[in-house]
């Protein structure tokens, strides 16, 4: 009985290390091909994203007359200031300064959910540029863990100010509407350097849901929220951006 039961152990050994090997370079060449991608989309602007792709495919799933996402890609120097610091004043205000974690926001989300039983959204824009650009929409613990790595990539090995462009290039403000340079011209029939701090207000106000809010047709919640917008735009002044 002990020779028979031998080989089977042998095998058995044989199989876990195989799968180990696969695993681990199964690791290595995600961590390498990520590190690229990241690197790479410093200089290259990114021709579509995650969410996009999803989008595109869900349309064609469910037999969508036109399936596509409108997407038109405009640089920094094209993005309205008012744009810039509309957006930032509405999703993220610390974004100058933090790494791509708002510990502080972070805190008082926690705090709230103990409180008053919601939890309210602590994403950084860094964080949201990582999940827009690689990942899929939910709330796993997986899509978080991976969403966390690739907002560490993104501090590493780009400059603030390329986050933001990116940002404002793959964000959703409407529905199949996706990057400042597309909005503006769908909503408001300018290029995205000419929005106005009003406009720009209400493409920011958006932000939280942009398929059940609406730029071209505001409820009383979003002109309400773009009004607040432009008020915390004016407080952190028009040189708050300028160091990015």
């Amino acid at each position: 009985m002990l020779r028979r039961r031998r080989p089977r152990r042998i095998e058995r050994r044989r199989l876990g290390a195989l799968l180990l090997r696969t695993a681990l370079l199964g690791c290595a060449v995600f961590l390498l091909t990520s590190v690229a991608a990241v690197v790479g989309l410093r200089w290259f602007d990114p021709p579509t994203s995650a969410f996009i792709l999803q989008h595109r495919v869900s349309g064609l799933l469910s037999g969508e007359a036109r399936p596509w996402a409108y997407q038109e890609w405009v640089s920094w120097q094209a993005i309205s200031p008012h744009v810039r610091i509309a957006v930032v004043a509405a999703e993220d205000q610390r974004f100058p300064m933090h790494s791509g974690f708002d510990v502080e926001a972070i805190r008082t989300a926690i705090k709230e959910r103990q409180t008053k039983g919601r939890m309210r959204g602590a994403s950084t824009i860094s964080q949201q540029v990582a999940k827009n650009l690689f990942l899929w929409p939910g709330r796993s613990w997986v899509r978080k863990g991976l969403e966390a790595y690739f907002t560490v990539l993104i501090e590493l090995f780009w400059p603030k100010r390329r986050t933001l462009e990116v940002y404002l290039n793959v964000a959703q403000f409407g529905e199949k509407t996706f990057g400042v340079g597309a909005a503006s011209t769908r909503f408001f029939g300018k290029p995205a350097s000419r929005l106005t701090a009003r406009e720009a207000s209400l493409l920011a106000a958006v932000l939280p849901n942009p398929v059940r809010m609406q730029v071209r047709a505001p409820s009383p919640y979003v002109r309400e929220r773009a009004a607040w917008i432009r008020q915390q735009a004016r407080q952190l002044g028009p040189d708050y951006l300028q160091a990015l």
